[in-house]
């Protein structure tokens, strides 16, 4: 059957509607927010990125007039909360507060339900959780050096405690055992407490972690510090010469936390977005509050986080790779 021809007045008024539906868009997506937002966390309440993630909505709230909640969707090596918000409809409105796992996630599980690199967009990376070497201060070596010396007089090498295969610290120990040409084995506990024990026990030689967790076994004589997994110093514990200088060049890893959207979350939100959490970042107080859980806060835009995820997505799917390591 054929379609009417459509009359020039049909064509004026198809226009109208098109430039007043594309005004009411542009409107929405200028005044967002406009209704409460959902923040996802991918851990339970209680850790640095649930600690960190309501430090920073309160911050929202204060500055953007709308109520920002945290949901906790732990599980599946964060897969369950990326998932999540992969499927969100991409409004603004749900937004994932990604970490670390986000980029091995792939190459230790293999296909997933969700395409990290087109199903959610950077938004803005916040902040990074630095990762020291401790040893036991009962330990028979003292120092990098004595202890990359003492696994090479064992044939089996190494033992290094983790909170997981797969994980950072695991990792960042992978690296440590190509660069000092020593033999290793992770071997992996559920957290860090367990590691813990088995670090005072001498039953691990030692381990990789966050020094917020570990700072009351420092402080009380029962840890050592050898050094710390960065690019430079940690502001955290300055006093901490890095790997890197003690003749560990690759040995550089961290936690780290950052903003993410649905794929198709229209660009004027995320801009906005953006603008607040790096304003929110730069404020001292906002500052204090991160340093004092442990984290530094490192800022970066929808286009260095963007890169940032591609960097690590790349170097960590290699030292999997090589390690031959697979998902707990």
């Amino acid at each position: 059957m054929r379609q009417p021809r459509m009359t020039r007045r049909g064509l004026l008024g198809a226009g109208a509607a098109l430039a007043i539906g594309s005004g009411h868009r542009a409107r929405a997506q200028a005044d967002w927010p406009t209704r409460m937002v959902r923040l996802i966390c991918p851990y339970g309440a209680g850790g640095a990125s649930d600690i960190s993630l309501r430090i920073l909505a309160t911050e929202f709230e204060h500055h953007l007039g709308q109520q920002f909640i945290v949901e906790n969707k732990p599980g599946a090596g964060s897969r369950i909360a990326n998932d999540a918000v992969a499927r969100a409809a991409p409004d603004g409105y749900t937004l994932l507060y990604a970490a670390a796992p986000y980029v091995t996630a792939e190459a230790l599980f293999g296909k997933l339900t969700y395409d990290p690199a087109k199903d959610l967009r950077p938004v803005a990376g916040t902040i990074v959780a630095p990762i020291f070497l401790m040893i036991s201060a009962t330990a028979p070596f003292k120092t990098l050096a004595e202890l990359i010396a003492y696994g090479k007089s064992k044939p089996e090498g190494l033992t290094f405690a983790s909170p997981g295969a797969g994980s950072q610290p695991h990792l960042a120990a992978e690296l440590l055992f190509r660069d000092a040409k020593v033999t290793g084995l992770n071997i992996p506990f559920r957290g860090d407490s367990m590691a813990y024990t088995e670090l005072l026990a001498g039953r691990v030689d030692a381990t990789l972690t966050a020094i917020s967790t570990a700072l009351p076994y420092i402080q009380a004589g029962q840890f050592r510090v050898l050094g710390v997994a960065a690019t430079e110093p940690s502001k955290i514990y300055p006093q901490a010469p890095t790997l890197r200088e003690q003749g560990l060049p690759s040995v550089v890893a961290s936690g780290w936390y950052g903003f993410m959207a649905p794929g198709a979350t229209p660009q004027p939100i995320v801009d906005r977005l953006s603008r607040e959490i790096l304003a929110d970042l730069a404020a001292p107080e906002v500052k204090q509050k991160l340093l004092a859980q442990g984290l530094d806060v490192q800022p970066r835009d929808p286009m260095a986080f963007g890169q940032f995820i591609a960097d690590e997505t790349s170097k960590w799917s290699a030292v999997i790779r090589d390690a031959a390591i697979k998902a707990e």
